[in-house]
């Protein structure tokens, strides 16, 4: 009923709104309409088709928008994660935010996200089309992808990886393996400062290589460094302002010059280099002995007779782009905040060692069997992901029906925004949200203690498909570089925790010492 009564509101005001007009042209002299007259009568017509498309009452609250612009005034060009964390202390785990003339729903609350990512996920499992998503990806691949497409090409990816031993022994050497040789890197700095940004996004780029094109590069290959390069380009365009405005004014951004242009020549080179490594592949394949995802899928489309799955060339080539972004951005980013919080708060880095000495020594490297009886070192792990937060919003959902969330109306068609940052500082599940506490991770007795709203790889149909993996990279090369090396800051300089900002947030540039134990 209420739906009803606002729209009719809504009719009554726009008719009452034409009258007005009519009877303000009526009353005009001839020689004034012409000019002034027309004026009136455009500036009118704008005040009732904004007032037409008003949020309804029964909408989750939000700031009152602007016309043309909406709430983006609201949302900072500067730092939108503190301007969004800002507009969640102020309307609730259920708001609603105008980009332009679309109303969006923001979602930063655990228990909205169980009711609609879980509860509710048949309703909420499709991506929005917008102007940069079919610029880059065409709808195509893991992420952006929806429907029966979305499924398919996601149960595939998930089987794929776990038969090339993602949570299991044998991809588990493969880590230790990169860990040496991203401890042997360090080692040969001696000591000295350096950014470790370009040796972490190697080593863990190289986890995921393995597992596409059945090899690793080595950390000196320049065709590596600027496939790293592009990958990188493209995974912070979408929420810096060069993607906000190209999603606002796609054909004019498409004329001017600036980042996103550089993004859009990435994703092109990025897809040249994989789409060489796929007909290497082709040439010397043997489908009797898949090697790695690309010679799977490639079987895949050869026996897959469902055109509506989307198993063809080019979607590989999308869903590599990725299985490579995804796969290296978030766990990389993750390890540089590791360093950096062992850096600045040596006593955590202490415990660490200690039960690192006393679970596994020195003799030999450790393995995921270590981690049940390493507690402290967990629940660090856990500690650096929830703080650090590397995936502040997930990507964009939209409601394919009419529904409700926490009792609010979301109509079909409605974005809706999955904001994590407020679920991992949540003032009621942390002690000391705004601070790094691995006791947060731990009961009075010093055991591990798993936390239900501890979400950093999502929930529902489109969690994260390489959580089993990221953890995995997570404790194996944490523990390896602690084993190995203590991080100190540079004499005379004062690390601080300032992020840089997109899809995945990592701290800025930042020089370390890694001291050999």
């Amino acid at each position: 009923m209420r739906i009803r009564k606002d729209s009719t509101h809504k009719h009554r005001a726009v008719q009452m709104a034409v009258v007005t007009v009519l009877d303000a042209l009526s009353c005009l002299p001839w020689h004034w309409v012409d000019t002034q007259g027309i004026l009136v009568f455009l500036s009118i017509l704008l005040l009732t088709k904004y007032i037409y498309q008003l949020p309804a009452k029964d909408l989750p609250p939000g700031p009152f928008p602007l016309p043309l612009i909406g709430n983006m005034l609201n949302v900072g060009f500067k730092d939108p994660i503190n301007s969004m964390n800002q507009h969640v202390e102020t309307y609730g785990d259920v708001s609603r935010v105008n980009m332009g003339a679309v109303s969006c729903v923001l979602l930063s609350g655990y228990e909205c996200f169980k009711e609609a990512f879980v509860q509710k996920a048949d309703a909420f499992t499709d991506r929005p089309p917008y102007p940069l998503n079919d610029k880059l990806c065409k709808g195509l691949g893991l992420i952006s992808s929806n429907g029966h497409m979305w499924k398919q090409q996601r149960r595939f990816a998930l089987s794929t990886l776990k038969y090339f031993g993602v949570g299991k022994k044998t991809l588990e050497n493969s880590i230790l393996e990169e860990s040496g040789l991203l401890c042997n890197a360090l080692q040969s700095e001696r000591g000295m400062p350096i950014d470790p940004q370009c040796l972490l996004t190697n080593a863990v780029a190289n986890i995921v290589c393995t597992l596409v094109f059945g090899h690793r590069f080595e950390y000196d290959n320049k065709h590596f460094h600027q496939m790293l390069k592009c990958s990188t380009d493209i995974f912070q365009l979408p929420v810096t302002n060069w993607g906000r405005m190209y999603n606002e004014f796609p054909r004019l951004m498409n004329f001017l010059p600036g980042k996103h242009q550089r993004a859009f020549s990435s994703n092109e080179e990025l897809k040249r280099f994989i789409r060489d490594e796929v007909k290497r592949h082709q040439e010397d394949r043997n489908p009797s002995n898949p090697r790695d995802y690309i010679d799977c899928y490639l079987e895949e489309i050869e026996k897959n007779k469902d055109e509506a799955a989307g198993f063809n060339e080019e979607n590989l080539i999308y869903c590599i782009v990725d299985l490579f972004g995804a796969g290296t951005e978030t766990t990389s980013n993750t390890l540089r905040w590791a360093m950096l919080y062992m850096a600045k708060y040596p006593e955590v880095q202490e415990k660490v060692q200690a039960e690192i000495d006393r679970v596994i020594g020195q003799s030999r490297q450790p393995t995921m069997a270590d981690r049940a009886n390493m507690p402290y070192t967990d629940a660090v792990t856990h500690e650096i992901q929830r703080f650090g937060n590397i995936v502040p919003f997930t990507p964009p959902r939209i409601s394919n029906r009419d529904t409700t969330l926490s009792g609010f109306r979301v109509a079909k068609g409605m974005m809706v925004f999955p904001m994590l940052r407020p679920i991992l500082r949540d003032k009621g599940e942390y002690s000391n949200p705004d601070q790094f506490h691995p006791e947060h991770f731990l009961d009075k007795n010093g055991k591990f203690l798993k936390r239900e709203a501890f979400i950093p790889f999502s929930i529902g149909k489109r969690k994260c498909p390489g959580e089993p993996l990221a953890r995995m990279e997570l404790f194996l090369f944490f523990t390896s570089l602690l084993q190995r090396f203590s991080f100190l800051p540079p004499t005379g300089k004062e690390l601080t925790f300032k992020y840089e900002i997109g899809i995945t947030c990592g701290p800025k540039p930042f020089e370390i010492c890694a001291v050999t134990r």
